[in-house]
Order: C-alpha cells, then sequence, then structure tokens
C-alpha cells in the first residue's frame, strides 16, 4: 500500500524567508530560481517527442540480465586503510565512502531501494548496497550534490543523522534536512565557492551545471553543486551531477591538481545535452580539473536514462584509453587507491 504520508514527507521543506534572503545574495538566483552559471536548457525542441520514442520503442538493454558481481566491505575493513592516502568505495550510483589523510567523507548517500519518493515505485536498484548503513565507519562529513531524489534520500538521511557528522548541501537543500528533523547544527549550506573547514581540511561547493526540484512546482529552488575536498596531503574532485562546461578548467586551475577525481558518466541522452554530461565530456572534464586517478560514478545502479545499463562504462573505458587518463572501475564494495592496481576487469560485460 502506498504510504502518502511518506511520500508528503520525501517531497522536503519549503524555503523559508531567510533562506529566500540568503538565496538572492548569492549572486545566483534570478526570478525565483537559481541559474547556472552559463546559459543552459533543461531539454532540447521536441524532447517530449523524443522521450516517448525513446520509452516505448527503444531496444536498449536498460536493466542487467544477470547479478552484479558486488564486495563485501565492512568497518573492520577502514581499519587497514593507511590513513595518509587516498582511498574510495564505490557504493553505487554517485555513492562513495572516501578515506583522505585520515578522514572519511560520504558523498550523495542513497541506500534506499529505489530512487524515489515512496519504496514502491521509481527506478530500482539493480544491486543491494556492499555493505549495510549501520556498518559505515565514523564519518567526518556527507556531502550532498542537490536535491534530486538520487542524490538525495530521504530514508538515508534519516539513518545518518543519527551519528555525530556534518551534513554539507548546496544553497537551499538544508530546509529539507530540516524538515526531516536534521539538527540545525548538523547542517551546513554553501553557496559557489563557500568552504566549509573542519580541522585541517577543507569541503568547498564549487560550481556545476544542472538543475534541482523534488516536485513539479519547486524546480531550482535549491542550488546544485560540484565539491572540492582539500586534504593536509591530497585533493578530491566530484562533479556532483552535471553537463559539460568551460567551469571545470577553472577549478582545475584553481584547486587542481587532484589526486583522485569521481565523475559521473552515466545518465545522458539526446534530450538533455546541457545538463549530463557523456562519458567522452567526463574524461575531458578529469582533463579540466588536472585529475590522476579518476573512478567514475552516477551509472550502473540505477534506470535512469535512454541508454544500455553498460553503455557508460564501455564508452568511458575506450575515451579514457584514448586520452591515456588513468582509470579505476571498481566493483561495488571494492576498494580503490591510488597506488593499487587499477580494477578494469569488465565485471560489467
Amino acid at each position: 500500500m502506498i504510504d502518502p504520508f511518506q511520500i508528503i514527507n520525501a517531497l522536503g521543506g519549503k524555503q523559508s524567508n531567510a533562506r529566500k534572503d540568503v538565496a538572492l545574495q548569492s549572486g545566483y538566483f534570478e526570478n525565483g530560481k537559481f541559474k547556472n552559471p552559463v546559459p543552459t536548457n533543461i531539454t532540447t525542441p521536441g524532447s517530449l517527442w523524443k522521450t516517448v520514442s525513446l520509452q516505448f520503442f527503444g531496444k536498449e538493454k536498460r536493466v542487467p540480465d544477470q547479478p552484479i558481481p558486488t564486495v563485501a566491505v565492512r568497518r573492520k575493513d577502514f581499519e587497514k586503510l593507511d590513513p595518509n592516502r587516498v582511498s574510495a568505495v564505490w557504493i553505487g550510483h554517485s555513492t562513495v565512502l572516501i578515506e583522505l589523510d585520515g578522514y572519511r567523507i560520504l558523498s550523495d548517500p542513497i541506500w534506499s531501494e529505489r530512487a524515489a519518493p515512496s519504496q514502491l515505485f521509481g527506478p530500482k536498484r539493480f544491486f543491494a548496497p556492499p555493505m549495510s548503513i549501520d556498518n559505515l565507519p565514523d564519518l567526518d562529513a556527507v556531502v550532498i550534490s542537490h536535491d534530486h531524489y538520487d542524490h538525495l534520500d530521504m530514508n538515508t538521511i534519516l539513518a545518518l543523522s543519527k551519528r555525530n557528522t556534518k551534513f554539507i548541501v548546496p544553497l537551499g537543500a538544508g530546509a529539507h534536512l530540516e524538515a526531516w528533523k536534521v539538527p540545525k547544527q548538523k547542517i551546513i549550506e554553501l553557496n559557489w565557492d563557500e568552504t566549509f573547514r573542519f580541522r585541517d581540511l577543507a569541503i568547498r561547493a564549487t560550481p556545476a551545471r544542472h538543475y534541482s526540484g523534488r516536485y513539479l512546482l519547486d524546480g531550482d529552488r535549491t542550488l546544485w553543486s560540484s565539491f572540492v575536498i582539500i586534504g593536509p596531503r591530497h585533493r578530491v574532485f566530484y562533479s556532483g551531477d552535471s553537463g559539460y562546461f568551460d567551469g571545470f578548467k577553472r577549478i582545475g586551475q584553481k584547486y587542481g591538481p587532484f589526486d583522485l577525481t569521481l565523475i559521473k558518466i552515466g545518465a545522458y541522452g539526446p534530450t538533455w545535452p546541457d545538463i549530463q554530461m557523456t562519458p567522452e565530456e567526463a574524461v575531458q572534464t578529469h582533463q579540466d580539473v588536472k585529475g590522476n586517478l579518476f573512478l567514475p560514478v552516477h551509472w550502473g545502479t540505477f534506470n535512469l536514462a535512454f541508454h544500455d545499463w553498460k553503455e557508460p562504462a564501455i564508452r568511458f573505458m575506450k575515451a579514457a584509453r584514448l586520452a591515456r587518463v588513468r582509470f579505476t572501475i571498481p566493483k561495488p564494495g571494492e576498494i580503490a587507491n591510488l597506488e593499487g592496481p587499477d580494477y578494469v576487469d569488465d565485471w560489467w560485460r
């Protein structure tokens, strides 16, 4: 049975007058909505017809026809990691547990079975998370790039809110967390080019080219963001959800080079080229920000676009090799690090 109260709660919170005032002063808010750093179209002309055609007549294999291999990861596995190095575990989609110079940061966490306001309908996971949310090690920060359901999941936030960690979110997105009773002192809202500092760790919100909203009438009321994560010895760049734009070059010039990049490669299509990167554009982004090791995200977990579920990995691997970019495509749960082997065993084929 559909629980209407859960759906209503999952929609999140409304923007208070105080948040609206902050938005007006941000430099990126116009006519009641946040705007992208460059002119951007959410969809292309004729996109409705294209969407209908792809949805009902497309022949893509959008869901795996066999189980995806995962590696069970436990809390004690993190105790063995060198705190002076960079390690990362891809939990699925854009959820990555990052170990950086002794700090632990979790990106866009979603443990729910579906990326939707209800667990009875909507895009369903291809595989279960390789570790339970209760088994996560202690976290120093959770970064959330924007408020779409595949990046901001109410059930996961409710579970994580019991921990002693900070939630780093773009402007306005804190309203959702407050509506879910996350203590205000745990919520840090950042404008682009603002920084949260925790001891000698810095997390900086940087521009992205996307949009936001959890229902039809709240589009672009909250900001979206990429993130620069700077430890005392290493740096990580996370693209969030974004189309390609020249702002990535400026990020690379100002904050690069990066030891590790987490950049989206999936959920692209002909109807929204400005707000979603192709795998080839993702490789260019990695080069723009001056990345070393590339770990692709935002693919292989949910059916969100009109392409084969494994096409992003195939196109990405080809583009990365042509560009001579160092990359790793670990199985869910597999620990990747700068010094270890690059996991490219074509496990998705």
